[in-house]
C-alpha cells in the first residue's frame, strides 16, 4: 500500500503558516502571569517507522480527543500510513483518542498523524463565584471523583488527604491547603524515567522524604488527595509545544523537536466557578530545573510560579485527554494513562520511553491561520 492514505477529522479548512519558534527574553522583575488573550494555533506532527522489521507490528498515536471550553480548541487530526489497516479511535472506556495502525508483510511501517489546533493562556479567578456557571453533570461529577486503578481513593489516600485539610470547611480551603501540601512534600526527581509513573500510594508511604517523581506522579497525588474529599478533580495529559513566553526555560522546549516534551497538568472542579488550572509538579520543576538549577523555594522564580500555578496555565501545551485506565486493544491490560505513543512488534511492547529504539518523533511548530 503506498503511503497516501489519510484520514481527516474536523477539518477546520486551515492554512498552515509557519510562525518563528523563538524564545523570549524577559529582563527583572520576575513575572509569571498566564492570562487569557488572543488565541495561538499550533501544528503537531508525530511520525512513526521501523526498519526491516519482521512479523507484525501495531501502534496507537495520541491526539487530541476533544474542545476544552473556551481555551482549547482542536482544528484538525488527519494521517498518513502504509498500515494494512489504520483508523482514528476512541476508546470507550476512557475517551481518550488515538490512531491505531497495524502492519503484516511490511517490512517498512510507516504512520505520520498530524494534529492542528488553537489555545490561549488560562487564569481562573478561583474565590469568584457566580450562579451563571453551569454544574456538572450527575454522571461527570461520579466520573470526576472515582476510584481509578492506579490512583485508589480508600486507605492512605483518604488518610493523608483527611490529615491535610483538617480545620478547612469549603472546598477551596481543602484544594489550597491540599496544593500548599503538594508542593511543600514533594520533589521532582530527575532520575525517574519519562514523566513517571503514578504510583500515588508508593509515594505516600515513602514518606515526605522520598516522595519525588515527575509531573504524572506530583500530579495525580494531587488530584487523588482531592477525590479523597469528594472534590472533582482530573489530571490532563499532553505535550508541551513551545517555549514559555514568560522566559522560564524549564517550561517549554528549546527546539521544535518535542518528542520529550511529555507534560500532565491537573484541574479541579469548584461549585460556580468551573474548572480550575493547577501544577503543582511544575513548581517542582522550576525550582530544580530553571537555571542555574536547584533554587530555593523561596526564590523569586519559584514562589511566582507557586503563586500564578493555582488557577492558572501557560499553554504552549496541547492537552491529549484526561483519561485514565486506558485500554489499547482487548489483549492488552490497561495503562494508567496515554501520553506517549505505544506500539507492540512481534507481540511484544516496546519501550514507550526510550522514542530512539522506538523509532518515533515528535515537532511542533506554530502556525498561522
Amino acid at each position: 500500500m503506498s503511503l497516501n492514505r489519510r484520514t481527516f477529522l474536523k477539518s477546520a479548512g486551515l492554512a498552515a503558516v509557519a510562525a518563528p519558534f523563538a524564545r523570549p527574553s524577559f529582563a527583572d522583575p520576575v513575572v509569571f502571569a498566564p492570562q487569557p488573550g488572543p488565541a495561538r494555533s499550533f501544528e503537531l506532527v508525530t511520525r512513526f517507522e521501523i526498519a526491516n522489521l519482521k512479523g507484525a507490528a501495531r501502534v496507537w498515536i495520541p491526539a487530541p480527543s476533544r474542545d476544552f471550553g473556551n481555551w482549547f480548541w482542536v482544528r484538525g487530526t488527519f494521517f498518513s500510513s502504509n498500515a494494512n489497516d489504520a483508523a482514528l479511535r476512541t476508546d470507550p472506556g476512557s475517551g481518550a483518542t488515538f490512531v491505531e495502525a497495524s502492519w503484516t508483510g511490511e517490512t517498512a511501517p510507516v504512520l505520520e498523524v498530524v494534529s492542528r489546533f488553537s489555545t490561549r493562556d488560562r487564569a481562573v479567578d478561583a474565590g469568584a463565584a457566580s450562579a451563571s456557571v453551569e454544574p456538572l453533570s450527575d454522571i461527570e461529577r461520579a466520573e470526576f471523583i472515582r476510584a481509578t486503578k492506579f490512583v485508589p481513593l480508600a486507605g492512605i489516600v483518604k488518610e493523608t488527604s483527611d490529615k491535610i485539610v483538617q480545620g478547612q470547611s469549603t472546598d477551596l480551603g481543602k484544594v489550597r491547603a491540599i496544593y500548599e501540601w503538594v508542593v511543600d512534600h514533594t520533589y521532582r526527581d530527575g532520575k525517574v524515567r519519562g514523566c513517571g509513573a503514578g504510583d500515588v500510594v508508593g509515594m505516600l508511604k515513602a514518606g515526605s522524604a522520598a516522595m519525588g517523581g515527575k509531573c504524572a506522579d506530583i500530579n495525580p497525588l494531587f488530584v487523588g488527595l482531592a477525590r479523597a474529599q469528594g472534590i472533582p478533580a482530573r489530571d490532563l495529559y499532553g505535550i508541551r509545544v513551545a517555549p514559555s513566553q514568560f522566559g522560564y526555560k524549564s517550561l517549554g522546549p528549546s527546539t521544535p523537536t518535542v518528542t520529550k516534551a511529555q507534560h500532565c497538568r491537573a484541574e479541579v472542579y469548584l461549585t460556580g466557578i468551573g474548572w480550575v488550572p493547577m501544577d503543582p509538579a511544575d513548581v517542582r520543576k522550576v525550582a530544580l530545573e530553571e537555571p542555574p538549577g536547584n533554587l530555593d523555594m523561596m526564590s523569586e522564580k519559584v514562589l511566582a510560579a507557586r503563586k500564578a500555578l493555582f488557577g492558572a496555565w501557560e499553554t504552549n501545551w496541547v492537552p491529549y485527554n484526561s483519561a485514565q485506565d486506558v485500554r489499547l486493544s482487548q489483549s492488552e491490560d490497561s495503562i494508567a494513562f496515554l501520553m506517549y505513543p505505544q506500539a507492540e512488534v512481534g507481540g511484544v511492547m516496546l519501550d514507550c520511553l526510550n522514542p530512539d529504539t522506538f523509532k518515533y518523533t515528535i515537532t511542533a511548530r506554530e502556525i498561522s491561520v
